[in-house]
């Protein structure tokens, strides 16, 4: 699990300092302020390769860079299989490389990683950690499987043109055929990451959707009764999909690689989401967090489970309110903080406290709106509230403000009534 991250000239700020809940982790800022950059981080530091150095064709996971003409540091601390590691490591402009402790690196257990333009990233305990030869510690293995968004669904090809993942096309198609363990729990997490009776994800019949392409293609049963190909699906629901399929693509292959080796399953799991709500009605942001952690405490359920996930989401935030612990859990928002003498990002630790309803989120430290209304709204409200203020602002100018009003809201919206009685106070004629 990680534990601590200490970040000196990379990044978008000069320092930053994350001290990381062992189960929930949530991680807010505006756009540029560096949430997927921490994402890529914690990445790095439990699997020592940068996504985009494992596979060059994505377009995000690449190499952090310090500070120009200064000394970058990155301190890190993570519970391995054994017992509690730390390191630091310094940038060496030379070999344009990260430096750290030499030899094998600590075993951070089953580590995921789901990128917000659809790429998956699995590092596996049991079929990419080191070996021995003859002794000596060797790094032969794959270094991990790192998907871009199409081979999520294609499969992944290694360097050599060899298949290494058949992709969740082939996959769950050969699952739904065989219908054993895998099938079973596909469906089961399918199931359990939907956001509801009416919005279950139904697994339909095989199909075909072309006579070029020979794949079976999975579909998705509607509840309007029709089987859709899942590649025709909606992007909340393939999003959805995806995550169900690395979920259970990971752990299948690390119990059979597991069983090879004679080993016990990974003790802990590590799951990294930028932008856990990307693509998902808000019904389902209301529940992908509480979903996620469920289906990952049950589907490992001698592990421990840590989520660390980035949001821009109100409603994903509402939504863990009623289970937020700050003895397990921790929330750091990234803020742009500019004044006449500078300008720079700055992490805060925030203290989790629940806002009651997703509007004072939006106003809240996480996205520090100055209102929960739009723009116009709020400008509205401001001029009606300075009508109102005047000692006799008089009847037309109350009257007018009242047909706007009138316009623009509904007719139940709790400003109206607080407007009309003060106005009405102050002269106004219905």
């Amino acid at each position: 699990m990680l534990k601590q991250l200490k970040l000196k000239n990379v990044g978008p700020a000069a320092a930053m300092e994350l001290n990381f809940g062992e189960r929930l982790n949530l991680i807010t800022g505006d756009n540029g302020l560096g949430k997927s950059f921490l994402l890529d981080i914690a990445w790095w530091v439990m699997t020592r390769k940068w996504p985009a150095e494992i596979n060059p064709h994505l377009t995000s996971g690449k190499k952090a860079l310090p500070h120009p003409n200064s000394e970058g540091e990155i301190d890190f601390t993570f519970t391995s299989k054994v017992k509690t590691e730390q390191y630091r490591s310094t940038f060496n402009r030379r070999d344009q490389a990260w430096t750290g402790r030499s030899g094998r690196p600590a075993n951070p257990g089953l580590v995921l990683y789901a990128t917000a333009e659809g790429g998956f990233a699995v590092w596996d305990p049991a079929r990419n950690y080191w070996k021995t030869q003859q002794g000596v510690d060797v790094q032969d293995r794959r270094p991990a499987y790192v998907f871009g968004p199409q081979e999520v669904w294609d499969g992944l090809v290694g360097d050599d043109g060899v298949p290494v993942a058949n992709g969740l096309i082939r996959d769950w198609a050969s699952w739904q055929r065989e219908d054993g363990r895998a099938f079973e729990h596909f469906r089961w997490v399918l199931n359990a990451l939907s956001a509801g009776d009416l919005e279950w994800l139904r697994i339909g019949d095989l199909t075909r959707i072309s006579l070029d392409d020979a794949r079976d293609m999975p579909t998705l049963r509607m509840p309007y009764g029709a089987d859709v190909p899942v590649v025709h699906a909606s992007a909340g629901m393939r999003r959805i999909i995806a995550l169900a399929y690395v979920l259970v693509w990971a752990w299948e292959e690390h119990i059979k690689a597991s069983e090879l080796l004679v080993e016990p399953t990974s003790s802990q799991v590590v799951f990294l989401i930028d932008e856990i709500e990307s693509h998902l009605h808000p019904k389902w942001q209301f529940s992908i967090i509480g979903s996620v952690l469920r289906v990952m405490q049950q589907m490992a359920p001698s592990a421990k489970v840590q989520l660390i996930t980035a949001t821009h989401s109100p409603q994903v935030l509402a939504s863990v309110e009623p289970y937020f612990d700050a003895a397990t859990d921790a929330w750091f928002d990234l803020d742009y903080v500019h004044d006449e003498h500078s300008s720079k990002v700055v992490l805060t630790p925030r203290v989790f406290e629940p806002q009651g309803d997703v509007s004072s989120w939006l106003t809240s430290e996480a996205f520090d709106l100055p209102s929960a209304r739009s723009p116009a709204i709020a400008e509205l409200l401001h001029e009606a509230s300075a009508l109102i203020e005047q000692p006799a602002p008089g009847q037309e100018p109350l009257s007018a403000m009242h047909q706007r009003l009138l316009q623009q809201l509904n007719p139940k919206d709790g400003y109206l009534f607080r407007w009309r009685a003060v106005a009405e106070a102050k002269g106004l004629r219905a």
